[in-house]
Formats: structure tokens, C-alpha cells, sequence
């Protein structure tokens, strides 16, 4: 049952994004990232946040120019594990970047959710270390404070003050931010609060690369999503925190507004530990556009989750064709340019979907050669478009069947849908 504020008899209320706060490898910051985005730009580099010794290959799109002193001004960057820092740098980010002062957000009912895959595993890898070549008794009492996942949306209510404030850690793996984000679409949607920051964030460690690598998914070089050569993901880490709030209170502001959240679908086949299954994708992709009340001939192009994996670029390709047909829109992967970021990942590629609509393109799939025939797609190869986009969808797909696809649309006054 639907819940409305007291006297409110304006239910369900419409929420639109209007702050975005991202630190990436191709950019830090909404104006960096756009330029990144547009010029199709590559974050790949020799990972250097752990030893790499002993791996064939070892790319992935690091963050190197990250200085958590120079955004967190409230929170001891030193308390904080490595993804609790983008976190909560995101975070304000977005504040900044939606014209609130943090006096007003903190006079007001607000959801912080966070989507992750790893949590403070980075942290758990140095602690992993010392325990197998000194005893735990050896562990560092800061590093092993930072571990708890919660930490990700703690830090964010930490260094912004916030006090009346739902704090939760979605723990959905790749998939996470868009559950994040669903999450705190229902929460204003309902009523229950006036303001949600909204996201996920990650860290390179040494565990998720390892796993990834012994799979045999890691490429020697680049991600090439939808590629016919393409040879898997390259891990990355990031941050991607929305301010969403509800079309009243941006207006009574005056606030500049990115996009519209129109809805969201999420299921759980726990089909295969790690292998996607199209029939259930396309189910998620279907709950999507009903909750949203858009039609597939509605959607101007899609975000795909895009890993570069032989396995999730066919059936994820095989999903959309189901649902839209033999001539789906656009569908591109940003993954080329920034990673697989884990939790961050689809609140990454959300903050892309609104910056596109925003101004009027569509990113490109970089490292483009040849198009795979069995994924059949226009995925945008390597240059930017110029679109007038007015309803875009934005796919994440986890393992164990986890899936989550976000609609987002252009906002006018009588409404997108």
C-alpha cells in the first residue's frame, strides 16, 4: 500500500534528479565526466592500488587523481575506507551540483542509499595479508574499522550532518546502484521523504580482479562491449551519488532539473551463480517499462549493463531483441571508457542517461572494431551522437540473477509518460 505525508493528497508524486556528484576514471566532477563522456575517453591503465605480480595482465580504469582531502571536509579521509572516500565525496558532490545548501538538506526528511558489490574490500585484502603472514592479532584497529559495508552510506550522513535521515547499503552486487536508486524513488515517490542521495560506489581490489581473472573475463588490454573480438571486462572503481527529490520541492526551489525517474523494474532469477538468462532479463526489462508506464517504442536508447563478456553482451543483446523487436534503439556500453565499476556501475551509467538527456546525445562504445552479428546492435561505436532523447532506459545485471532497469525521461510540466 502506498503511503502519502499527511494532507497530501497529491500521491503518487513525481521525483526528478537534480544534483549528480561522479568520480571516475575519465573524470571527477559533472563537468569532467560529461567531457569524458562525449569525447568517448578511456580510463584503461596498469592497475597500481595492488601488486599485480604473477598476472599475465593487469589494465583496469583506476582512479589515480583522487584527493579525498580535497572534497571531504567534515569526515577524516584517513577513518574512511577507499570507497566510503568516493562515496561520500560523490555525495557532495551532488549536493553542490543541485544548488541545496547543506543547512536546508539537513532541515529535511532524507533517504542515503548506496549500492555496492565489494564493500571496503580493499581494506579486507591488506587485512587478509596480515593475518596470513603475521596473525590478525597484527591488524591495523583503523583499517579493520573502515571494513563494515555500511560505512559506504554512513559516511555520506557523517560528513554532511544529516540527522533525520534513513541510511541503507544495498548489497545487490552489479546491479546495486540501480536498486539504490529504485529505492529511493519509492521513498519520495511515497511521501517518506523529501530527498534522497541515491548511488553506489567501489573500489579496485585485488579479490574482485582475481575472481574476474581466474573465470578467464578479464581482457589483456580493453573492454570492447558488443565487439565480435571482444575478451571481457576490465575491473574499475567509482562513485555515482543522484540527488532525486520530489517535483515539488525542486520547483519550489527553482532547481535546474536533469531528468525525471519514471520508474523501475527489478527480479531475481538465481538462474546461475555467474551466466545472465535472457528470458529473465527481458521479464526485468518488461516490469520496467510497465512501472514506468512507457512502451518499448517509447525509449530512445539503452544503457546496457555491456561487460564485453562473450556470455552478457549476447543474451543481453538477445533480451532487448525480445522485448523490442529486430530493430531495438540504440543501445550503447560505457563501460569501455570507465570500467566495470561493480555497485557503482549502474549509477554511473544513470548519471550518463541524465547528462545525455540533458544534452541531447548519446555516448559512444569505445574500442569498437566489428560489431558482434549475434548481438546485432547500433551500440554508437567510438564517436558521440547528437539525439533529442525524451525516455532513455539504463540495464544492470548482477550474478545469481540479480537485475535492475532503470527508466529515466526527459522532464516536462504535464509529464514524460
Amino acid at each position: 500500500m502506498m503511503s502519502v505525508l499527511p494532507g497530501d493528497a497529491r500521491s503518487p508524486r513525481r521525483v526528478v534528479v537534480t544534483g549528480l556528484g561522479v568520480v571516475t576514471s575519465i573524470g571527477i566532477g559533472v563537468e569532467e565526466f560529461l567531457a569524458g563522456l562525449r569525447a568517448g575517453r578511456s580510463g584503461v591503465k596498469p592497475i597500481t592500488a595492488f601488486d599485480t605480480t604473477g598476472f599475465a595482465h593487469a589494465n583496469g580504469c583506476e582512479i589515480t587523481d583522487f584527493d579525498p582531502a580535497r572534497w571531504l571536509h567534515h569526515v577524516d579521509p584517513a577513518q574512511l575506507g577507499r570507497a566510503s572516500q568516493l562515496s561520500a565525496a560523490a555525495a557532495g558532490m551532488a549536493v553542490a551540483d543541485a544548488g541545496i545548501s547543506v543547512d536546508a538538506l539537513r532541515s529535511r526528511r532524507a533517504l542515503v542509499s548506496v549500492g555496492t558489490t565489494d564493500g571496503e574490500s580493499h581494506d579486507l585484502d591488506q587485512l587478509v595479508g596480515v593475518q596470513v603472514d603475521r596473525g590478525a592479532e597484527h591488524f591495523d584497529p583503523v583499517v579493520t574499522r573502515r571494513v563494515p559495508a555500511g560505512r559506504l552510506s554512513s559516511s555520506i550522513v557523517a560528513e554532511l550532518g544529516l540527522t533525520d535521515v534513513e541510511a541503507v547499503t544495498i548489497p545487490t552486487a552489479c546491479a546495486a546502484g540501480n536498486y539504490a536508486v529504485g529505492y529511493g524513488f519509492d521513498a519520495i515517490r511515497s511521501g517518506d521523504v523529501e530527498l534522497a542521495l541515491c548511488g553506489g560506489a567501489d573500489a579496485l581490489c585485488r579479490k574482485t580482479f582475481t575472481g574476474f581473472y581466474r573465470l578467464g573475463t578479464i581482457a589483456p588490454e580493453a573492454c570492447q562491449p558488443f565487439d565480435r573480438d571482444r575478451k571481457g571486462i576490465l575491473t574499475g572503481e567509482g562513485a555515482g551519488i543522484l540527488l532525486m527529490e520530489s517535483l515539488d520541492s525542486a520547483r519550489a526551489r527553482g532547481a535546474r532539473i536533469y531528468a525525471e525517474v519514471l520508474g523501475y523494474g527489478l527480479n531475481c532469477d538465481a538462474y546461475h551463480p555467474v551466466a545472465p538468462d535472457q528470458n529473465s532479463i527481458a521479464r526485468c526489462i518488461e516490469l520496467a517499462h510497465r512501472n514506468a508506464g512507457v512502451k518499448p517504442g517509447d525509449i530512445d536508447f539503452i544503457s546496457a549493463h555491456g561487460t564485453g563478456t562473450k556470455a552478457n553482451d549476447v543474451t543481453e543483446a538477445g533480451a532487448i531483441r525480445q522485448v523490442f523487436g529486430q530493430r531495438p534503439p540504440r543501445t550503447v556500453s560505457i563501460k569501455g571508457m570507465i570500467g566495470h565499476t561493480m555497485g557503482a556501475a549502474s549509477a554511473l551509467a544513470s548519471a550518463a542517461c541524465a547528462l545525455a538527456i540533458t544534452h541531447r546525445f548519446i555516448p559512444p562504445t569505445i574500442n569498437h572494431v566489428e560489431t558482434d552479428p549475434e548481438c546485432g546492435l547500433d551500440c554508437v561505436p567510438n564517436v558521440a551522437r547528437d539525439a533529442d532523447l525524451r525516455v532513455v532506459q539504463n540495464n544492470a545485471l548482477a550474478f545469481g540473477g540479480n537485475n535492475a532497469v532503470l527508466i529515466l525521461g526527459r522532464y516536462d510540466e504535464v509529464g514524460t509518460a
